[in-house]
């Protein structure tokens, strides 16, 4: 009975967003390609500076993006498709290695979300970036610091693409149940990517069902665990003024996977 109330909500919920899921205000690509977008104005320029100046030093050391977004509002989007299309649109993470990964923080939903490309989730999984999110972010958000959330969270993140994060395994039937539900989510997924299809082929509404039905194919192949691709490259490498990541965005490759948590 669980199993089958969890789908349900899984149908209602990709049947609710798909069609609004790209009305709500994606930012544009930035001109300048770094670290750090506080839209939301939720850190001080000398936090913005440490933080955005970490991640940098990591991306030149490793060639991994990590890129934390904050924003006011993300309106009636769900965050984790939000993150997904973002971190597509932008090209987070290197041309050819899809290793970026986006940390999203949403004011006044109150919801964060850790979303990564291909080239970086078999490291930093679905259960590990929940767990980041729950044990380092979530808590320093509810105290409201959320410079300490963020820059323990970016921490524990180099710890586990380094395989040094330390976690306790989930236990019990859990796994088992886990499975079950993905099963399902992939053949329902798969049903909606085709009736999305097909209303593209009969015209009507091209671009939003176009966004629709590229974000449903991401999420499939994520879930069916595909390696590389994504649904297209990102922004090839542009230009920026001062600072910002070494030959900027060009990757993408981000295909729903991920965690999502509040405070």
């Amino acid at each position: 009975m669980k199993v089958k109330n969890i789908v349900i909500s899984i149908v209602l919920f990709l049947v609710a967003t798909a069609n609004v899921f790209s009305q709500n205000g994606i930012p544009a690509i930035p001109k300048k390609e770094t670290s750090l977008y506080d839209y939301a104005n939720l850190l001080s320029k000398q936090e913005q500076k440490a933080l955005e100046q970490k991640l940098i030093n990591y991306s030149d050391s490793t060639s991994t993006q990590i890129v934390i977004v904050t924003m006011t509002s993300i309106g009636t989007n769900d965050i984790a498709m939000f993150g997904a299309e973002l971190g597509q649109k932008w090209g987070i993470g290197q041309k050819g290695k899809d290793n970026g990964v986006l940390i999203l923080v949403a004011k006044n939903e109150r919801k964060v979300n850790i979303t990564k490309g291909y080239g970086v989730e078999a490291s930093l999984t679905d259960a590990l970036s929940r767990r980041i999110i729950e044990n380092y972010i979530s808590p320093n958000f509810k105290k409201g610091n959320f410079y300490a959330g963020l820059d323990s969270g970016s921490d524990a993140v180099f710890q586990v693409l380094k395989g040094e994060f330390k976690a306790d395994s989930d236990k019990g039937t859990k796994g088992k149940d886990n499975s079950k539900i993905k099963g399902l989510f992939i053949v329902i997924v798969l049903v909606l990517f085709f009736i999305f299809r097909n209303r593209n082929n009969k015209g009507g509404k091209g671009r939003r069902n176009n966004a629709s039905s590229d974000i449903l194919t991401a999420i499939l192949f994520s879930s069916m665990g595909r390696s590389s691709g994504g649904f297209g490259g990102g922004s090839s490498s542009g230009g920026f003024g001062g600072g910002g990541f070494s030959g900027g965005f060009g990757g993408g490759g981000f295909g729903g996977g991920g965690a999502s948590g509040g405070w």
